[in-house]
């Protein structure tokens, strides 16, 4: 059976015009969950990541981390480790800035988030669950359709695959909470949760073969857990 490693893009720009941007701290964290998948000798059969800057970024750092670009060959020359990202579209978030406005009448999500964090917290959360229970008129797609895509995405990620190898996915923390939940055959308030709680360049691992996905970690971030780096623990 292949091992899907499941990965959430590192920090990004949370309250800043451009959310879709990774910080220094999210470009950090995905080097060292690399070097981590370095160490552990783990060597992926693909790569695939959605459209998102924050994911692509993220995948390449985390290549960057594992060596990418600087492993010696027996010549002493540096020479690349051919590991291509493929981009994929399946594996993008669902739109966060439409469900607000749909829950809110148009309201300026991030005048909401300067002005009281926590209570645009409660509205978003608030608006998630409508949009799970098809309250939302406005949105771009279904929450039906959100899962179907992510269920899709991570099969095609896996296609192909033979036993021992290893695939590696960067998305974001609403399709991981999302595609965990399905494999769990939990109910759309546990998807909720699960996004909200994953951490920054946190993994899960799948077990994927056969035509079927089982779940072995989730929100895994061994690469963080050490007293130097605990302040690089981020969920935005």
């Amino acid at each position: 059976m292949a091992t899907l490693f499941l990965v959430r893009h590192g920090q990004a720009s949370f309250g800043a015009a451009n959310y879709d941007c990774l910080s220094d701290t999210g470009r950090q964290q995905a080097r060292w969950l690399g070097e981590y998948f370095r160490e552990r000798g783990i060597a992926f059969k693909r790569v695939v990541a959605g459209s998102l800057v924050r994911q692509q970024d993220t995948a390449m750092e985390i290549l960057a981390g594992m060596g990418a670009g600087d492993v010696p060959v027996e010549s002493g020359t540096p020479a690349a480790i051919t590991a291509r990202v493929e981009t994929h579209l399946g594996l993008n978030e669902y739109d966060g800035e439409a469900l607000y406005r749909s829950h809110t009448g148009g309201a300026d999500h991030r005048a909401h988030q300067n002005a009281d964090y926590n209570d645009y917290w409660r509205t978003f959360r608030a608006a998630y669950q409508a949009w799970t229970l098809d309250q939302l008129a406005g949105m771009p797609e279904s929450w039906a359709d959100f899962g179907g895509r992510i269920r899709a995405s991570l099969a095609h990620a896996t296609e192909g695959a033979a036993r021992e190898d290893a695939v590696l996915v960067v998305s974001s923390g609403g399709a991981i909470g999302r595609a965990t939940a399905d494999l769990l055959g939990a109910p759309a308030q546990t998807a909720i949760e699960l996004n909200l709680q994953f951490r920054n360049t946190a993994f899960c691992e799948i077990i994927a073969g056969r035509g079927t996905q089982r779940l072995l970690s989730f929100n895994s971030l061994p690469h963080l857990d050490r007293e130097d780096r605990r302040h690089a623990i981020t969920f935005a």
